[in-house]
């Protein structure tokens, strides 16, 4: 852990620190990115998890629109590009580690390609997996074609 996360332990609440600083400390993977998880700001739901590199946690942070990095594509995802279901940034907070992001986010429709609610709609039990929820739009529909 970084020294810098391993001081911040011990620091009161309303110790302010250097966002320059905190994001040099964070800890990046090796493809220099670091999981991030959107939550539903008023509701606590969990809507997805994906991946921002350092650019995209601070253009979030400066436009307050949620920007991801797709592994996929290799480049910027900013959510809603394509479905037009954007995620607006009500809070962002880092874990005690710095190796994993909490976006507060204000979802609008589905967060997930599937048009669901939200990407975690496969429920497991020890015997099988089961899909608990409907598409909210179908994904053609949300995308305007097939994926």
């Amino acid at each position: 852990m970084s020294g810098l996360f391993h001081d911040l332990e011990r620091s009161s609440s309303g110790a302010p620190v250097a966002i320059d600083d905190l994001l040099m400390a964070a800890r990046w993977n090796a493809d220099g990115l670091i999981p991030a998880i959107a939550q539903q700001h008023d509701s606590g739901e969990v809507l997805m998890m994906a991946w921002m590199n350092r650019a995209a946690l601070e253009e979030t942070l400066a436009t307050g629109r949620v920007c991801y990095w797709s592994r996929s594509r290799q480049a910027f995802w900013r959510k809603g590009e394509t479905s037009g279901q954007q995620q607006h940034l009500v809070e962002a907070r880092l874990d005690c580690d710095g190796d994993t992001v909490l976006l507060k986010v204000d979802q609008s429709g589905p967060a997930c390609h599937t048009g669901r609610r939200h990407c975690f709609y496969l429920r497991l039990t020890p015997e099988f997996g089961e899909v608990d929820s409907e598409p909210l739009i179908p994904p053609d529909t949300l995308y305007g074609q097939k994926r």
